[in-house]
């Protein structure tokens, strides 16, 4: 793939099986540092456990995944990556403010940084709610904001905007830009086209191997369609056509 950046992120001949069952198939890419990167593909397509790879915590059967120059997993990593698991991550007897406290004292952040992450994800009404008494995506945004705390070079988010409605999806999206502006990486899992265009790139993925990996502008010039969803398409009929 093309990447004009230095990429924060390279994956090369990465092969995983889970339960007997080939999951990713020599996946190679580059997330460019500094970009918003989209990760789309249909359920099962290997997202999470490609996302699980990167941050070091799926045993892999081959292959190599590099973060920021190191070997993903490695401990000098550990403070430098932000991840957003698909399942909130976060005690819900606990108040927003007091995870977020803890999470902070863990990582060693400035615990000026607590009010900032409440801030940036739309809580701060929320900060004194217990966990357990929020709805689910209000949970999402209390995982993201811990994520944030210690400002992490890299973030790898899995199905961050699921349940969320169009204005908070919208303004996270914006959240998301403003942090590779200043310089953070992100990795983005989803399976909303519609969100595609908000990317700096596009990984594209189908039974564990990548169908596409470009621009949202290239892909739609690649495959001569107006939207993502009929490019995402084109590009499947292609693959099936090919191998017959």
């Amino acid at each position: 793939m093309p990447v004009n950046e230095t990429p924060a992120i390279e994956v090369s001949e990465l092969t995983v099986h889970r339960g007997g069952n080939l999951v990713l198939d020599r996946v190679s890419c580059q997330v460019g540092a500094g970009s918003v990167t989209g990760l789309l593909g249909p359920s099962g397509s290997g997202k999470s456990t490609l996302i699980r790879s990167i941050v070091g915590v799926q045993k892999i059967t081959s292959g190599t995944v590099q973060v920021l120059g190191r070997a993903a997993g490695s401990k000098p990593l550990r403070a430098l990556i932000g991840y957003v698991t698909q399942a909130p991550s976060v005690y819900t007897d606990l108040t927003v403010r007091e995870n977020l406290r803890y999470f902070a004292a863990v990582i060693g952040a400035s615990p000026r940084d607590v009010d900032t992450v409440i801030s940036s994800v739309g809580l701060t009404d929320k900060s004194g709610a217990l966990v357990a008494r929020l709805s689910g995506g209000q949970r999402t945004r209390v995982s993201l904001a811990a994520a944030l705390l210690g400002e992490p070079q890299v973030l790898v988010l899995d199905e961050p905007t699921v349940g969320l409605d169009p204005v908070l999806r919208r303004d996270l999206w914006q959240l998301f830009k403003g942090l590779a502006s200043s310089g953070s990486t992100l990795l983005v899992s989803s399976h909303i086209m519609d969100e595609a265009d908000r990317c700096t790139q596009l990984l594209l993925l189908r039974d564990g191997r990548v169908l596409a990996a470009d621009s949202p502008a290239a892909i739609r010039d690649h495959t001569d369609t107006a939207d993502l969803e009929s490019a995402f398409l084109a590009l499947i009929d292609a693959e099936e056509v090919a191998a017959r």
